[in-house]
This record gives structure tokens, sequence and C-alpha cells, in this order.
């Protein structure tokens, strides 16, 4: 069994900044990427930003140059630190990994969510 345990959200200012945080924990066996995706109300899913197991990145267009993820491989751990936010960056942002376990082909697992409330 996999656990993705994400924290770092809250409410914030415009202008501000959050770091996000996600645990993977469990019996994953190979992570080949991990991202964060998220959604507001009345809007589909959609991805932020993702990061492969080779450390190549894609981010979302509006949120280039103000949003970065990183890996810390030997935690499991993937970190969304978010700059300059905007109000329309509200939203619930969940934590997305693509990988396998011993008893399972390779699949994505994703977090509970988290909240980001951008608001003055």
């Amino acid at each position: 069994q996999v656990q993705l345990v994400e924290s770092g959200g809250g409410l914030v200012q415009p202008g501000g900044s959050l770091r996000l945080s996600c645990a993977v924990s469990g019996s994953i066996l190979s992570i080949y990427a991990m991202g964060w995706y998220r959604q507001a109300p009345g809007k589909q899913r959609e991805l932020v930003a993702s990061i492969t197991s080779g450390g190549s990145t894609n981010y979302a267009d509006s949120v280039k140059g103000r949003f970065t993820i990183s890996v810390v491989n030997v935690k499991n751990t993937v970190y969304l630190q978010m700059t300059s936010l905007k109000p329309e960056d509200t939203a619930v942002y969940y934590c997305n990994v693509d990988g396998r376990t011993i008893a399972t082909s390779r699949r994505n697992y994703w977090g509970q969510g988290t909240h980001v409330t951008v608001s003055s």
C-alpha cells in the first residue's frame, strides 16, 4: 500500500508564498515521476508541475516563473514552492506519483489534497 501525505496549504495574501510538501510512504518500489495538480471550484483538475525521475520538469504556463517543483529522493518527498501567489491560484492541490509496487504495475497514486487560498 502506498500513502501520500500532503502538507503546507493555507491562507496567504496575494503576492505571498507557500511551500507544499508531499511525503510518499509504503511499499512503493519505483517512482517514475511526481507532480502537483490543482482543482479550483467548478473547474477540472489541471497539472501544475511535474518532475521525472531523471529530473526533467514541466510547468503549466500559468505558474512558470513563480512555482518551483523539487524532490528529495532519499525521503521520497516532493515539494512545490509557490511565490507571487495570485487569487487565481486558489484551489485544492493534489500530489501525484507515477510509480509501482512489487504487487502492482505502474499506476498513478494521489494524495488527499491540501487547500490553498490566496486572498486579502
